[in-house]
Order: C-alpha cells, then sequence, then structure tokens
C-alpha cells in the first residue's frame, strides 16, 4: 500500500469515526443538536475557519475521487501477480511464473543421481526474492547433508542464473530413504 493510500485511507476513517461519535450522541440525547448547530455557525462565521473547512472539504474530495477511480492495491505495479513475478525494462515485460521456478528446481534436483522423487513449491515476495521448499525421496546409500548442501548450492546458481532473481533461503525436506532397485538379469 503506497503513502498516499495509507493517508488517505487514515483520513477517512477518522472523518467516519467522528461523524459515527456525533450521530450515536444525538441518538442518546447526550448533546443537543442545537449544539452542533451552533458550533458550525460560528465557525462558518469565522473567514479563518472557513478557509480551513473549505480547503478540507477540497482535499477530502480529491483524495475520494483518486481512491475510487486510481486506488486499490495493484500486484503487477508492485512486480507481482498471482502466478509469478513480472518483470520490467525497456524492451517489454517478462512474467516469471511459479511453475517455471517450481520447474527448474526439479530439474536440478532430479539431476543429482542419487534423487529419486521431487516435488517443489516457491513462494515469492514483494522484494522480488524467493523461498524454495523441497521434498525429496532419496536412495539408501546417500549421504544427507552432503546432498542437501549441493542441492542449495546448485538451485541458488541456477536459479539467479535463469531468472536473475534471489533465493533467499531453500528448505530440504527428505521424506524417504529407499534402497535401490536391483535390476534381475535373465
Amino acid at each position: 500500500m503506497k503513502v498516499l493510500d495509507k493517508i488517505t485511507l487514515i483520513l477517512f476513517s477518522t472523518l467516519i469515526l467522528i461523524i459515527a461519535i456525533i450521530l450515536s450522541l444525538l441518538m442518546f440525547g447526550w448533546i443537543n443538536f442545537r449544539t452542533i448547530e451552533s458550533l458550525f455557525a460560528e465557525a462558518l462565521a469565522n473567514e479563518m475557519a472557513t478557509r480551513i473547512i473549505l480547503v478540507s472539504c477540497v482535499v477530502c474530495a480529491i483524495l475520494a475521487i483518486r481512491a475510487i477511480f486510481f486506488g486499490g492495491s495493484n500486484d503487477q505495479e508492485e512486480g507481482m501477480t498471482g502466478e509469478g513475478i513480472l518483470l520490467e525494462n525497456e524492451s517489454g515485460k517478462l512474467l516469471i511464473t511459479r511453475d517455471t521456478i517450481e520447474n527448474l528446481v526439479n530439474g536440478v534436483a532430479k539431476g543429482f543421481e542419487n534423487t529419486q522423487s521431487v516435488t517443489t513449491k516457491v513462494i515469492l515476495d514483494k522484494q522480488n526474492t524467493l523461498k524454495v521448499f523441497v521434498s525429496l525421496v532419496v536412495l539408501q546409500n546417500t549421504v544427507i547433508n552432503e546432498l542437501s548442501v549441493n542441492l542449495q548450492n546448485r538451485i541458488k546458481e541456477v536459479v539467479k542464473n535463469a531468472t536473475g532473481l534471489e533465493v533467499r533461503a531453500i528448505d530440504v525436506k527428505i521424506k524417504n530413504v529407499i534402497a535401490p532397485e536391483v535390476k534381475n538379469e535373465i
């Protein structure tokens, strides 16, 4: 959310709160309508107060028009979409989808000889950095710690080279260890 959007939200929230409190006080009979009317009459009689009220109304109207027609968070402006990261340069736009990054990671993991089954989940954040979760099934004689370190380093390298995006963290989960298949020769 941009600064102007936050200011608009705070301004309108405060304005609605004040109106709600005044109307509640009027409904409960704790203040008289004549009191509110006399406060406005005195404020409008003072030239400086009239100018302040007028400027405040104009600013509120402009912010309201901006919020209605141009407001809302646009993920594409921030480089994020629901399906990936939108990168722009002088030649145009490039959308790198979450599936693309997951396929890159799967390809790297399957390139290691001791991995059998790979599932990947990628989380994208607004700073164009990634967090990768990799679940593996490995063969029985695998040195898991060594495989994990090599896999993490290789994933970071491949993703950086292919997309230009930084991988903030790679979490590796070993789901299972299986015995290598023995081929029967006839």
